[in-house]
């Protein structure tokens, strides 16, 4: 009787202990998801429109708190009420990632530049915001991530909050360099990629580039490289880690 009795018994803690492991897995899940939908997501940087300080390759965080939260900030961009849930501005400066106004279903990566209210126009290749050229400094010569025999020029812009970051310039001449002046309205943005003369942002159309950016399609703001990877390397073949750039890991995004 006792041996007998033992086989139900075996059986039934193996039942248990995989139903434990079962609801373990599926709060895991639960706690990943809440986290990815509320507080942060990766996202990997698929050009190279936002360099020099980002590359392809990289992968980067991004803060949903930063802004509060809207459709765009749930996978798959379901069809709710517009609008943001504590809703807060980003500023001028800030590097953005979002939902292109054209088709949500890409996410894109930008700064802003332009913020409700203000009117912004390239002149020459230089930026003007409310009139005033945003600061330039000449920081000498690149090469592009993506071509590397395509020589740059560094420029370190420096907005008049005293924010700076450093941009990339082909030379006069590069379509985009002068536009009309765009009054940005309530509710939107106006960014571009730091890569100034290979970035479709909101110098172009939205059936082009991004147009200006309605705040409701925010993601978040881009908080640091966690890792970044050359071309090639995959999270899932182990082989190709070699390929993992260790001078960009855990960089601030500034």
């Amino acid at each position: 009787m006792t041996r007998s009795s033992a086989v139900p018994t075996e059986q039934s803690d193996r039942r248990r202990e995989a139903m434990d492991a079962l609801r373990f897995l599926i709060a895991g899940l639960a706690l990943a998801l809440v986290v990815r939908i509320v507080a942060v997501q990766p996202f990997t940087i698929p050009s190279s429109s936002m360099e020099p300080g980002l590359v392809t390759g990289d992968y980067i965080v991004v803060s949903k708190f930063a802004y509060g939260w809207s459709t765009a900030s749930l996978p798959f961009d379901p069809p709710m009420r517009p609008g943001r849930v504590m809703g807060r501005s980003p500023a001028r400066g800030d590097v953005v990632v979002f939902r292109r106004p054209s088709d949500t279903s890409q996410v894109w990566i930008k700064r802003v530049i332009g913020l409700p209210g203000d009117t912004v126009q390239a002149r020459g290749g230089q930026v003007f915001v409310n009139g005033r050229a945003v600061r330039r400094t000449a920081m000498g010569q690149a090469r592009d991530h993506d071509a590397p025999d395509r020589p740059v020029s560094v420029v370190r812009e420096t907005l008049d909050d005293g924010r700076s970051y450093s941009t990339y310039d082909r030379g006069f001449g590069q379509p985009g360099d002068d536009t009309p002046a765009f009054h940005v309205p309530a509710g939107q943005l106006f960014v571009m990629g730091d890569n100034r003369d290979n970035s479709l942002d909101s110098r172009w159309p939205g059936d082009v580039g991004v147009g200006l950016l309605p705040s409701e399609n925010l993601i978040g703001r881009a908080e640091f490289v966690l890792a970044s990877w050359r071309p090639g390397a995959s999270l899932l073949k182990p082989w190709t880690w070699v390929r993992l750039q260790t001078d960009r890991l855990l960089r601030p995004i500034r």
